[in-house]
């Protein structure tokens, strides 16, 4: 016989009774309780033959459950943060991320006879936030435009000598006519960069298409 299984069934606890200090007659050897816990949280019977006491038992049941209960958190929280922000999302292959005056001048000059409209925006800003779905919905409506978007704080040397200074705001560029046109837009405005879309975009399909389409809208109404 072993010294462990020795020292096992010598080993005995008193329990006492919750509703005063007399001590409970029947000992417990430390065999059974252990053999108890075994049960209840599924362990094999020859787990009981190991060195580990149940007060150690017990205490590394109880520390594998948090760190269970962490690796939840973590994982709900990388889960969150891998999102992307509002302003990281895009509505196609024709909208842009600009991070600099070298790029957006590129940008410009690949685009050749296409319409661009480059939109100027502010993570912080509501309205920039609020019209973006909206802005992202004719970005697919409309795949032959060009969509350059320009972080007003990430670029603001490029934005200064654009004039920019209210947010949102868009400008409008087409081939060798240059920027054809320039305005703030709020959601509750969006029309009106509806409106310059079709003065600036003419002969486009996507153009043609929208068009048609309003037009039924209209005389269904």
């Amino acid at each position: 016989m072993s010294p462990t299984t020795t020292s096992l069934r010598s080993l005995s606890f008193s329990l006492y009774a919750s509703s005063n200090s007399t001590p409970i007659s029947t000992p417990i050897e430390a065999r059974q309780l252990l053999s108890s816990c075994n049960r209840f949280y599924g362990l094999s019977s020859s787990s009981s033959s190991s060195s580990l006491t149940t007060s150690s038992l017990i205490g590394n049941l109880v520390f594998s459950s948090r760190n269970q209960s962490l690796s939840v958190k973590v994982q709900a929280l990388a889960a969150e943060t891998e999102q992307p922000k509002w302003w990281e999302r895009k509505a196609g292959p024709n909208m842009i991320d600009i991070t600099s005056a070298e790029q957006f001048l590129n940008a410009l000059k690949d685009a050749g006879d296409r319409l661009v409209i480059v939109d100027f925006y502010g993570t912080w800003c509501g309205s920039c936030r609020a019209m973006f779905p909206k802005l992202c919905k004719t970005a697919k409506e409309h795949p032959d435009i060009l969509f350059l978007k320009v972080n007003f704080d990430e670029n603001k040397s490029l934005c200064k000598s654009l004039n920019v200074k209210v947010l949102p705001y868009f400008h409008f560029y087409r081939g060798a006519d240059g920027q054809v046109e320039s305005f703030s837009c709020s959601l509750a405005k969006f029309q009106k960069l509806r409106e310059a879309i079709e003065r600036h975009n003419v002969g486009s399909i996507s153009n043609i298409s929208s068009s048609a389409s309003e037009k039924v809208e209209d005389s269904s109404e």
